[in-house]
């Protein structure tokens, strides 16, 4: 992403089942940096996983009592999902003629999908060594055909790819619970995960990239060395030792996107509490805005489609607003 002013973008999801509009909302409320959205409300086909599932290349899945299923060949919801990312497409097409500048997509990394997907024969993805490097190499190869074919819709973009993660830290300690809910898959180790990881930074090729994760305990350090080229994290209830590591992404010149916004609430965010509280992030960090203004991206702490669409507006609004005056 080209540039030195402070940007504002939204981390994926939005309120609402109306696709059009929302991409209507996301080009007049975040110019700077919009994102394609995801309406989970449209249903299983259309949330994190069901998205990552339709741009996977070569396996097969359809969809269980207990989710996202590998088959054999594609299932009904498997081609219904491909089939409403393709329409939706279509529809970011449409709207964004004549568009040139930054734009950002989002797939679930491979270690959220390898927690939210079974096997054929149940149990998660995860507990499979081989069935997990499988769906990872096949969502980097989705990936790739993803983005050539999002450049060839929107000749003028500037991609930038965001690989949401964020069962990663649950994975990393041994906590994803097994489908008898009695028991806790085993630990990935970090070189296992950051290569997976790797492979899927690696098939944005040339585009700029960014790892997202909204927990507490994001491992910056492994998803900055498996090829992450910005780490976006919710930075309002960060724990002490993720201030060195944020301070090491500024020091080494990359972006982060500052989860600053709440992703939901009773009252409309402001944009003076969204400046205020980035301006003491930066000084507990020892930064000057001035100095980094051109690093930063605001973002809501998370996916915002458990909000209002009021809310959600407001909070896009905000956010804009603040990184305006930051600039």
């Amino acid at each position: 992403m080209t540039g030195a002013s402070t940007r504002a973008t939204g981390i994926g999801s939005l309120p609402g089942e109306d696709f059009r509009e929302a991409v209507r909302l996301v080009l007049g409320e975040l110019p700077d940096l919009p994102h394609l959205p995801e309406l989970p409300a449209r249903g299983a086909a259309a949330g994190m996983t069901g998205r990552a599932v339709a741009l996977t290349a070569e396996l097969g899945f359809d969809l269980q009592p207990a989710g996202w299923r590998l088959t054999d060949a594609p299932g009904v919801d498997h081609r219904r999902a491909r089939s409403l990312l393709a329409r939706d497409l279509d529809v970011l097409e449409e709207q964004t003629q004549g568009y040139a500048g930054p734009l950002k997509l989002q797939v679930a990394g491979p270690w959220t999908l390898a927690s939210t997907v079974e096997k054929p024969r149940g149990d998660k993805v995860l507990s499979d060594v081989g069935a997990r490097r499988d769906l990872a190499q096949a969502l980097a190869e989705g990936v790739r055909d993803h983005l050539a074919d999002v450049r060839r819709r929107v000749p003028g973009a500037e991609l930038l790819l965001q690989v949401d993660e964020p069962a990663l830290p649950l994975v990393l300690d041994g906590r994803v619970p097994t489908a008898s809910g009695f028991h806790r898959h085993r630990s990935v180790t970090p070189p296992v995960a950051s290569e997976a990881l790797a492979w899927v930074f690696a098939a944005a090729g040339g585009d700029a990239t960014v790892a997202h994760c909204c927990g507490a305990d994001v491992p910056v350090g492994l998803l900055r060395g498996a090829g992450a080229g910005a780490v976006s994290l919710d930075v309002t209830d960060l724990p002490p030792t993720a201030y060195d590591e944020l301070a090491t992404v500024l020091d080494e010149g990359d972006r982060v996107l500052l989860g600053v916004v709440a992703s939901s609430g009773d009252a409309p965010p402001a944009t003076k509490p969204v400046v205020d509280r980035v301006v003491r992030l930066l000084d507990m960090l020892g930064y000057d805005p001035a100095e980094v203004a051109g690093q930063l991206v605001l973002t809501a702490t998370c996916g915002l489609a458990g909000a209002t669409p009021a809310y959600a507006r407001a909070a896009m609004r905000a956010l804009r607003e603040a990184a305006a005056e930051l600039a």
